[in-house]
């Protein structure tokens, strides 16, 4: 009895790669089978294609010119790093909707009838949302440096930037997982989301500086996680930063404010949206 039981955690640990492989077998099928689905309706990809090149051209030249900036500087080098923050973290809906879709088809029913890991599917998911998300912040910088922006800082603040923005958007990105667990139809996560993401979006300093927003709005607006990721993006590019002034802690270290508030999104909602998948896909 004592030879047998010294030997289930060994058996047990034989089993952990085993288990590892096969995981990460499923999330790279799942994340293929996302990816052939945007491939196959490309239109899916407005959301980081055609969206942050309305809104970059919309505020640099109907509304930029109207917005100064405290401490000087061009609008259009100010702009850019709110727009990644805001284009990163707004494909948090689009998840939503894509996890309701697949969840009122019965895609979800023939995933649970195959012998996969059922975190894999919103593994795959956020991976394949993530890859996405690489092409709008593309999309984001070719716009800006076609409108005048540009870096006056070293290459490894520019990937670190770069690095911040795609952690940001990829633990907003589970938010969007979780939200679309939640819900009961495509056309709900879609008006939800809307409804959620345009007062983060505009309550901050993403577009306008918050100096000038109302006394009592601005500590929301400064501890606002979209307000830290465009002011690290701004402080690390070398373009005006105007929340360098303001006397709060997200702006004053806006590299760790952008980190603590991806990891807290990150433990918060991919275990709690793996919960609600599981509950979910059993009922």
């Amino acid at each position: 009895m004592t030879a047998i039981t010294a030997n289930v955690p060994r058996r047990r640990a034989s089993r952990q790669p085993g288990r590892l492989r096969w995981f990460i077998s499923d999330v790279a099928v799942l994340t293929g089978r996302s990816l052939a689905r945007i491939i196959g309706e490309p239109e899916t990809l407005m959301d980081v294609t055609v969206q942050p090149l309305i809104f970059v051209l919309l505020f640099a030249y109907v509304f930029g010119g109207a917005i100064p900036l405290p401490g000087g500087g061009g609008y259009h080098e100010y702009l850019i790093g709110g727009m990644l923050g805001m284009g990163l973290a707004g494909t948090a809906p689009g998840t939503a909707v894509a996890m309701v879709t697949d969840m009122s088809t019965g895609l979800i029913d023939r995933f649970r009838s195959l012998p996969m890991s059922r975190a894999a599917v919103l593994a795959g998911r956020s991976i394949a949302d993530l890859l996405t998300q690489v092409i709008g912040t593309v999309v984001v910088a070719g716009a800006g440096l076609a409108i005048g922006w540009r870096v006056h800082s070293s290459v490894a603040d520019v990937a670190t930037a770069f690095g911040l923005a795609l952690l940001f958007g990829y633990a907003f990105t589970w938010a969007g997982a979780c939200l679309g667990m939640a819900l009961r139809s495509p056309e709900a996560a879609q008006q939800i989301g809307f409804v959620l993401f345009l007062p983060l979006m505009f309550v901050s300093n993403a577009f306008v500086p918050t100096q000038g927003m109302p006394g009592w709005l601005q500590p929301v607006a400064e501890w606002n996680p979209l307000s830290a990721m465009a002011a690290a993006c701004r402080h690390l590019f070398g373009n005006p930063d105007p929340a360098a002034a303001v006397h709060s802690w997200p702006m004053q270290h806006p590299e760790l404010a952008v980190a603590g508030w991806s990891a807290l999104l990150l433990v918060v909602f991919a275990p709690l949206a793996v919960r609600l998948y599981r509950r979910k896909s059993l009922s």
